[in-house]
């Protein structure tokens, strides 16, 4: 199955327009194949349902658009620990494809540029642990979108115990001309 025929942009929630939510998604599986790619992270990030994406004014500075997705996942038996909870690992691969896609977002809004950019650096605080059979809600919101520094911020709730699991603030920088 080819990647774009996972994600039916009809479901997806969210202030977003269709067309920019096309858009983002032909950009998105336009510079990701994963034909051939194996390991953990393709298999599980097939899996991740994409629930909402939106644009709305920041808070502290009205000005301002941030960029918001949301996704859920189960949590199955390649994603946990030997003690049955979701495996630390698992959490931060979670965090860092959950956390890149507001700023691509927003980038693709503002800009006309979805920039996934480069992981410099990923600091997860682990909360609560979450359990085989537990359904996770993730959620992604963007802090800083600039021309030297991306940020955002990303909390995996467990949607089964209504519990926070895990927080993270991701940064990356955009990616140069090969």
């Amino acid at each position: 199955m080819d990647a774009r025929e996972r994600v039916n942009i009809s479901l997806i929630g969210g202030n977003v327009s269709t067309d920019l939510k096309q858009s983002f998604f032909n950009i998105l599986y336009g510079q990701a194949s994963t034909k051939g790619v194996r390991g953990f992270e393709p298999e599980i990030a097939s899996r991740v349902i994409w629930k909402e994406m939106s644009l709305l004014k920041k808070v502290e500075e009205p000005e301002k658009l941030e960029g918001r997705t949301v996704f859920e996942i189960t949590v199955e038996d390649d994603m946990v620990n030997p003690a049955g909870a979701l495996h630390g690992g698992c959490s931060a691969l979670l965090i860092n494809n959950c956390s890149t896609m507001p700023i691509a977002l927003l980038g693709l809004a503002t800009s006309g540029r979805a920039e996934f950019g480069a992981s410099q650096s990923m600091s997860i605080v682990y909360h609560a642990p979450a359990i085989l059979g537990d359904r996770l809600r993730i959620v992604g919101t963007t802090l800083s979108v600039g021309s030297r520094v991306l940020s955002s911020r990303c909390e995996i709730w467990s949607a089964t115990k209504h519990r926070l699991i895990a927080s993270g603030v991701h940064t990356k920088m955009p990616t140069s001309a090969l």
